[in-house]
């Protein structure tokens, strides 16, 4: 009864406790990432990206799709700050409003992968046997393709548009996600509050939900965030290949597309839409590294 009675009091008080911690291990870890230079560099990026994608009818200088032959392939002047492509289109225009497709292509594929890779990765973890060798081994299918090749064949049976490609940069993300996750059930699910929880009747998925998953969110927090660069560069690679986004979409990738036959005669036509992929790459990148080494527990002090 002593026992029961002990277990009781500390079920009341654990709440309480359990989201003072999580706190203090958020805030001190959002405190690691503004202190950290690269991690600050790559938020400023993102920040400005979101910017620039949000005014971006007031940033604009042109219409993105306004076109005018007589104008085509002038240099960078004080009437089209970046030049102009092959139809006299302002590439500014065009990559201001491509930071909103580019928003959303980050946005939709990890979604896509991260919602599914996660409940994939649970799932297998949690239960283990027959059902952990099903999902892995189609797992293991997955990985074993280029990941580029895979949204190729995915997009060829899917239809070319910008939604088809971005569904298919979404699935060839999820065993990325799926294997993180599982490997960190396969721990969680071995601690003695999980043992305490199936002793005292708890459900598998009040377990898995409540208690499994969220110890689980570090990992999946900084692999949403360096996937999101590899969904942009996969997104802009299936453009480019006229896959993806279709003409006259401002697409960084479709741009590099149109604009490679003048890459000689007119180089800022692909010149500046590889810099704002390359920095916006960047940009994640050195923000998912940041939080990587915030929310590891072993690198904190």
């Amino acid at each position: 009864m002593e026992t029961l009675a002990a277990e009781a009091k500390a079920d009341q008080l654990d709440p309480a406790l359990k989201q003072k911690k999580n706190s203090s291990l958020w805030l001190d870890s959002l405190s690691r990432v503004v202190k950290s230079k690269t991690s600050l560099m790559g938020l400023i990026i993102i920040s400005l990206l979101i910017i620039v994608a949000i005014f971006a009818p007031q940033i604009a200088t042109h219409s993105p799709t306004e076109q005018n032959i007589i104008e085509r392939y002038q240099a960078p002047s004080g009437e089209h700050w970046l030049g102009t492509d092959e139809l006299g289109r302002d590439i500014f225009s065009r990559l201001v409003f491509g930071a909103r497709i580019t928003i959303k292509i980050g946005v939709i594929c990890v979604g896509i992968s991260m919602v599914t890779g996660v409940l994939l990765g649970c799932v297998a973890g949690y239960f283990g046997r027959w059902v952990d060798q099903v999902i892995m081994r189609i797992i293991d299918i997955m990985m074993a393709f280029p990941s580029i090749l895979l949204a190729i064949a995915l997009v060829a049976v899917l239809g070319k548009s910008l939604t088809n490609a971005m569904i298919a940069v979404g699935i060839v993300g999820v065993p990325h996600f799926a294997r993180i996750v599982r490997s960190t059930v396969l721990s969680v699910k071995e601690t003695e509050y999980i043992e305490a929880s199936r002793v005292i009747g708890a459900k598998n998925g009040r377990i898995l939900f409540s208690h499994v998953l969220p110890n689980c969110l570090a990992p999946i927090i900084v692999q949403a965030t360096l996937t999101v660069g590899t969904a942009i560069l996969d997104a802009a690679g299936l453009s480019f290949l006229g896959l993806g986004a279709q003409p006259p979409t401002p697409e960084w990738g479709a741009m590099l597309s149109d604009g490679r036959s003048a890459l000689q005669t007119a180089p800022w036509v692909v010149m500046f839409p590889g810099l704002a992929i390359f920095l916006v790459v960047l940009g994640f990148n050195l923000f998912g590294d940041g939080l990587r080494d915030a929310l590891d527990p072993r690198l904190k002090q």
